[in-house]
């Protein structure tokens, strides 16, 4: 996933520093309070006693639920197939976010747009119904916002779309597996303020990463929270992009969509 500040680079020299500090890491604990994608927290996954990682983003609370969260192995294959033969179907993704809906966004093509749709819908559908453990559900969520952002119609974060469909976007979005490591843990997920969180748990490791400034990460990928959440709401704003100077025009007119 294309990640602001994303540490997958930097995964090896980070375990190596961390390492050089504590010695063999099997019998500790670490935590990470702002896990975004879980970068970190999965590069330690198997290699400590136990995980406790923590994002307030909906998204990010998604992808660690099933990178970090996950520990034994699923049989999931069935379910995704389902998902991949279903046929589009109009939902809050496609009326708000697509040039076909009518709303002047184009975040994903029409296609795209009722394929993440119908997928959310059934996702949702199967866990109202009781039919699959919440493990399942959430691989199932981070497999969708995966695969959905690498057709996304943007310049790596959603602050904006493209006026024209880029060349990625206008491939078809196939549901692939957020595959993760298994590990006994138990491991611990929270999404709760870091702040009130530290006061409630105990370690050995503790490794912070908070953002760099005072923006939240939601600005930039709201509609991976979208996703994650889908609870229709009113967008507001309607961001206008340059492609001479690709740069933002923000319209003072409320939060950008």
């Amino acid at each position: 996933m294309n990640y602001i500040g994303s540490k997958h680079s930097l995964a090896d020299f980070i375990q190596a520093a961390i390492l050089s500090v504590t010695g063999p890491t099997e019998e500790l604990v670490l935590a990470e309070l702002f896990g975004g994608t879980g970068i970190v927290a999965r590069q330690f996954k198997t290699r400590v006693r136990q995980v406790i990682v923590n994002d307030t983003e909906p998204y990010s609370f998604a992808l660690l639920k099933n990178y970090i969260g996950n520990g034994q192995s699923l049989d999931y294959a069935p379910w995704m197939a389902q998902l991949n033969e279903l046929p589009g179907q109009a939902g809050f993704v496609f009326t708000q976010y697509c040039a076909g809906g009518g709303q002047g966004r184009q975040y994903f093509s029409d296609e795209n747009g009722l394929r993440i749709d119908a997928i959310r819908k059934q996702i949702g559908q199967w866990q109202a119904q009781g039919l699959m453990q919440e493990g399942l559900f959430y691989f199932l969520l981070a497999s969708l916002l995966e695969s959905a952002d690498r057709v996304a119609n943007t310049a790596s974060v959603y602050g904006a779309f493209l006026k024209q469909l880029k060349k990625s976007a206008q491939k078809p979005l196939m549901l692939a597996p957020a595959l993760f490591e298994t590990h006994p843990g138990p491991n611990l997920v929270f999404q709760q303020e870091a702040n009130a969180l530290i006061e409630h748990i105990e370690g050995d490791i503790l490794y912070l990463d908070p953002p760099y400034n005072a923006r939240q990460y939601g600005a930039n990928y709201h509609l991976l929270n979208t996703i994650a959440l889908y609870e229709p709401f009113l967008p507001q704003g309607k961001p206008d992009y340059d492609p001479t100077t690709a740069r933002l025009i923000a319209k003072k007119q409320g939060p950008r969509c």
